[in-house]
């Protein structure tokens, strides 16, 4: 499936970091559209990292999933996630609702777990009442200062 460009301004914040990262970013981004096409794109240049929430009814508080990326590895985080079936203990995190996958090589996104991960967030979302229409992209916050990448 064809996945939406990345908007200019997320690709400007993602060079803050060695390109292996934004590479990372970037593939864990199209996992993610591929399968929720119809979400909306709500993106941070935050203090610690850049990231991006996808939420169907585009308020930030309905977001299901994350990506953020530090200086050494992205995260694919679930806002639901200890509501996820994780038999294998592949999910990282200990908070009541927000679990996350650490990706450091291109190889890991490959892992059919994270697809499954993401399907399985999709079917927990809150979703407006006239599904259907595009996903879009829109710059949230970017936050003045700024520490990264360490």
């Amino acid at each position: 499936m064809r996945v939406a460009k990345p908007r200019p301004e997320y690709l400007k914040f993602l060079s803050a970091y060695e390109p292996r990262i934004t590479d990372l970013a970037l593939a864990v981004r199209k996992l993610v559209l591929e399968e929720a096409p119809e979400a909306t794109e709500l993106i941070y240049d935050a203090y610690s990292a850049v990231s991006v929430g996808y939420s169907f009814t585009g308020r930030p508080s309905d977001a299901f999933i994350h990506i953020a990326a530090y200086a050494r590895w992205v995260n694919l985080g679930f806002n639901y996630g200890s509501q996820l079936e994780d038999p294998d203990k592949v999910l990282q995190g200990t908070g009541q609702w927000i679990r996350h996958v650490r990706i450091a090589e291109a190889e890991d996104v490959k892992n059919p777990v994270l697809r499954a991960f993401v399907k399985s967030a999709i079917a927990l979302a809150e979703r407006p009442d006239k599904p259907g229409t595009p996903g879009k992209s829109v710059v949230r916050a970017i936050y003045p200062r700024k520490q990264r990448p360490v």
